[in-house]
């Protein structure tokens, strides 16, 4: 029997991964896939694999979420990214939760893989985000990373989810560029202007802090990689802050 929960993927041209997505997911009774006005074959390649598709969105994860929630079959949602995966312990787990509960949301720790490798170390070494939930809850807060509201005492799965967010090197920087663009515009939209120590002080706190207070430095040169990436990250929202607000 397959588990009474709905699944919720916002999506945005993820025409090279949404079948491998949607099709591992057999087990859950109803699919979603929330797009938000795709230019690629993302929508058909969704509908062909199994899912139901609700069609141009309004853009954003939260809003795309949301969406998903309210079409929603099932009272149990769990939010699911296109780049990531629920393998078989978790899928059990989910199925083990929903049937008895004890919580309005639980939250999952994500397995991130950077650049084929897990990341056990650093932000990402213990990544949590919750993704599973009662309907009528509501993301909400940042463009880029949206949180679920209104809820307190939250539960914590087992098994891990895994993540898969880059491809290589360069989808990452084109990754970085996206969000440090949603950062600033989400601080533009609270008044923050871009100061000096935004774009020195923060960027360089955030290497030392992930390759030697978080011990990326133990991973060798990915971990120069990560933390490097991670401080561009931080310089780029914060100069993308600056040009806005010139």
């Amino acid at each position: 029997m397959r588990t009474p929960i709905t699944i919720v993927i916002p999506t945005l041209n993820e025409a090279s991964q949404i079948v491998e997505c949607v099709r591992h997911l057999a087990w859950a009774d109803e699919v979603i896939v929330v797009d938000a006005a795709s230019t690629d074959d993302t929508v058909g390649l969704a509908r062909t694999a199994g899912a139901r598709v609700v069609d141009r969105a309004a853009p954003g994860i939260a809003e795309q979420r949301n969406a998903g929630s309210a079409a929603a079959s099932h009272d149990w949602i769990f939010a699911l990214d296109a780049d990531e995966r629920v393998d078989p312990a978790l899928a059990g787990e989910l199925a083990a939760v929903v049937a008895a509960p004890a919580r309005a949301a639980y939250a999952v720790k994500r397995r991130n893989l950077f650049h084929g490798r897990p990341m056990r170390r650093g932000h990402w070494g213990r990544d949590w985000v919750v993704r599973l939930f009662r309907r009528g809850l509501r993301f909400g807060g940042s463009t880029a990373h949206p949180a679920l509201e209104g809820v307190n005492a939250v539960g914590r799965l087992v098994h891990e989810l895994d993540h898969t967010p880059y491809r290589d090197l360069a989808h990452h920087v084109q990754k970085m560029i996206t969000y440090g663009q949603m950062g600033a515009a989400d601080l533009v939209a609270r008044g923050r202007r871009a100061r000096w120590s935004d774009l020195v002080v923060r960027p360089v706190f955030r290497f030392w802090r992930d390759y030697l207070l978080q011990g990326a430095v133990l991973d060798g040169r990915l971990g120069v990689v990560y933390a490097g990436t991670s401080a561009m990250a931080t310089f780029l929202k914060y100069a993308f802050l600056w040009e806005r607000s010139r």
